[in-house]
């Protein structure tokens, strides 16, 4: 090969793979801010950016629009970003780049959402923590952690506490693993709205007002949400006052549910552990607001609720017609509590044999809950079913190794 060929090889080579990946160490202390803002626009695509331990107090909030970029700490209590300072509303971290990695730091006080992606597919957050240390306030930022509008989502090893909405909210997304989380004293512990193929697993859900919500809204971008597992989920003692802002949709969640599945397509319930969830450990529900988006279905369809561990729970309903309906089921409602709106006969809710549940039928949006007449669920019970393949794609996970 003579040199202007292997010149012309060389420069070949070089366009088709990117420069080598470098490490950006940012550390805490005076000018922290601006600094890691900086090295947040300036790296390139497979870059690690390295938060040193300590706590970067931050009066503004950052964002990282570069593909392929990790930010990792030295821990989600080693490495903390403090927003208590922060001005304005804005969100603590917003990322609106695919294939990033968010690991090991922790976010605190952020007048906004905690970390905000958009748009932002295959992305991972892992070790994070998110936290409004004043406890649960209405002030408080609505979402700890934020995805949205994504494609390969995967939240795991994480902790939120003190949102006014959602702990963590995954939004109009698809391909979701929600993992190994601990999420304590939020409105709602754990949101998946308008979404596909979502797996929440292993998560403890604490000290909510809710603990998991499965919820379809009308009027947003993405529609049509479903296929969702919950699965070996530990809900316990969600027991806090709602302390949602008022309009908020989240603000109807009655203090004391477990899981709540509002006009979802295809959830499936199974093999988690339900204790102290005062006005039911599972409710389905259909969307009783009016609305005007002609895609949209206010029904909940092809519910199933599996094997579950079934503690005290629904001694303390938060429900019109309160007396009336303990008076009804003897002391406490039942573990499981559809409303009985359904679309047709052959959707609604369906359950594994040995499961206890309960139908208030109900027949339309809007019906007073003082026309209930309760009674079993008298739906054939199922031995045995299949559900479509859901969650992140595994080289999500392989990030982590």
């Amino acid at each position: 090969m003579n040199r202007i060929a292997f010149a012309a090889a060389l420069l070949a080579g070089a366009a088709a793979s990117p420069l080598a990946a470098e490490t950006h160490r940012v550390a805490a202390g005076e000018g922290a801010g601006a600094r890691l803002q900086e090295a947040l626009i300036l790296a390139a695509p497979g870059d690690v950016i390295e938060l040193g331990e300590g706590r970067f107090t931050l009066t503004d909030g950052l964002s990282l629009d570069v593909d392929g970029v990790t930010v990792r700490g030295a821990g989600m209590d080693k490495s903390v970003l403090d927003f208590t300072t922060q001005q304005g509303a804005g969100e603590g971290l917003l990322v609106t780049s695919d294939n990033v990695t968010l690991r090991d730091f922790g976010v605190e006080n952020p007048k906004g959402d905690g970390i905000k992606s958009k748009g932002a597919d295959n992305i991972v957050y892992s070790g994070i923590r998110v936290e409004w240390t004043g406890g649960p306030k209405e002030t408080n930022g609505a979402y700890g952690i934020y995805p949205v509008e994504s494609t390969g989502v995967l939240v795991t090893n994480s902790k939120v506490s003190g949102a006014s909405d959602a702990g963590i909210y995954v939004g109009q997304s698809r391909d979701i693993t929600v993992s190994e989380n601990i999420v304590t004293y939020n409105v709602a512990g754990i949101e998946i709205e308008n979404s596909r193929n979502a797996l929440v697993t292993n998560n403890i859900a604490s000290k909510n007002t809710g603990g998991l919500l499965v919820f379809d809204l009308p009027g947003l971008p993405v529609m049509g949400g479903g296929n969702v597992i919950l699965r070996e989920n530990i809900l316990k003692d969600n027991d806090t006052p709602n302390f949602a802002p008022k309009g908020n949709i989240v603000a109807s969640v009655r203090r004391g549910t477990g899981v709540l599945v509002m006009a979802n397509d295809g959830v499936l319930i199974e093999e988690n552990a339900f204790e102290n969830n005062p006005t039911a450990h599972i409710m389905v529900v259909a969307y009783l607001q009016p609305f005007d988006d002609p895609r949209y279905n206010p029904y909940a369809r092809n519910v199933i609720i599996g094997p579950n561990a079934f503690g005290r729970g629904g001694d303390d309903p938060q429900l019109d017609g309160k007396e009336a309906l303990l008076a009804a089921f003897g002391g406490a409602l039942p573990p499981v509590l559809w409303d009985g709106i359904k679309e047709d006969d052959d959707t609604g809710l369906r359950i594994a044999e040995g499961v206890s549940g309960w139908t208030l039928n109900l027949s339309k949006p809007g019906q007073s809950i003082a026309e209930a007449q309760p009674g079993p669920l008298e739906l054939t019970p199922l031995e045995s079913w299949e559900f479509p393949k859901v969650g992140a794609p595994a080289a999500l996970e392989a990030r982590l190794k």
